[in-house]
């Protein structure tokens, strides 16, 4: 059997890549809103923002109103909160996917996450 010091290291450090891959992937799993832990303390969108919405509105992908902007967001809100929630469940062509790509969301998970990037885009 080979007692090699620097193989044994090297397997060491495969096993905790692994295990912190692992955690990672782990941390994501909550109840079956996706909620759990610092997540549920947090905003009650701030989830569902990053699963689904960041990804467009954190780059202002395809027109999105980056979070944080608030000039860009600003005739949006004026428009109104069921507005937004309208224009977030039936999409936006060419470039805001009906729901987000969130199929699974429900309204409120979607207004919750509107609510999240509105806030901190004021």
């Amino acid at each position: 059997m080979n007692q090699n010091p620097s193989l044994r290291r090297n397997a060491r450090s495969r096993l905790t890549a692994v295990g912190l891959v692992l955690a990672t992937l782990l941390a994501g799993c909550g109840d079956s809103d996706g909620a759990s832990g610092a997540a549920a303390a947090a905003h009650p969108g701030e989830q569902t923002y990053n699963r689904y919405c960041f990804s467009c509105h954190a780059a202002g992908v395809a027109g999105a109103p980056r979070v944080g902007d608030a000039v860009a967001w600003a005739a949006r809100v004026d428009k109104g909160r069921e507005a937004l929630l309208q224009s977030t469940i039936t999409g936006i062509p060419p470039g805001m996917p009906v729901r987000g790509l969130c199929t699974q969301c429900s309204d409120q998970q979607l207004a919750q996450a509107i609510d999240y990037m509105v806030s901190h885009s004021q």
